[in-house]
């Protein structure tokens, strides 16, 4: 018999660091960055609106943990796995748009069951995968809305649980 779900005790936010990224290149840097500090078994949750840079961060962030495959938006497909080439973890990497509920329709991707050796990007995940693990990574990537061509993103990275209070999330923006 499969046990319940569980939600995990609530963990409180830690701190929260503020970055400007000019361009699509510096969102792939800051991937490749990021993924020095990630290992197997770290929930990332991307928000942001469409077109904010998610899948690019997200293509650094593959990069940087040297998967195999070309990282594109998974937007149809629900989730892509990308083995490792080396000895880091491999990247599954979903896109929860097109998912209404939380949990309980995401349970047909098995994340629950890839996490503790991967590493998981959702994107669009809030309100639907937080209950995966009390320790979390949020980021938030804010653009310029409406008809502008500008390439400039604030981005907010969040650790939630004990797994981000010893990491070192502020190195990111030196």
């Amino acid at each position: 018999m499969e046990a319940p779900h569980t939600r995990p005790p609530t963990a409180e936010p830690g701190e929260t660091v503020r970055l400007t990224v000019n361009s699509p290149e510096q969102m792939r840097e800051l991937g490749r960055s990021l993924a020095k500090l990630l290992r197997p078994g770290d929930l990332v949750m991307l928000n942001g609106e469409l077109g904010a840079g998610k899948t690019t961060l997200t293509r650094g962030l593959g990069e940087g943990l040297d998967v195999r495959g070309a990282v594109t938006s998974p937007t149809f497909v629900i989730a892509r796995v990308h083995p490792a080439l080396g000895d880091g973890p491999p990247l599954v990497h979903v896109d929860a748009y097109r998912l209404g509920g939380g949990l309980d329709e995401m349970e047909d991707l098995d994340l629950d069951v890839s996490l503790p050796d991967s590493v998981i990007v959702v994107e669009w995940g809030e309100g639907k995968v937080e209950e995966l693990s009390e320790d979390r990574l949020h980021v938030a990537i804010d653009r310029a809305t409406g008809e502008t061509d500008d390439d400039v993103r604030q981005v907010r990275l969040t650790g939630i649980g004990e797994r981000w209070r010893t990491a070192d999330l502020a190195a990111l923006a030196a």
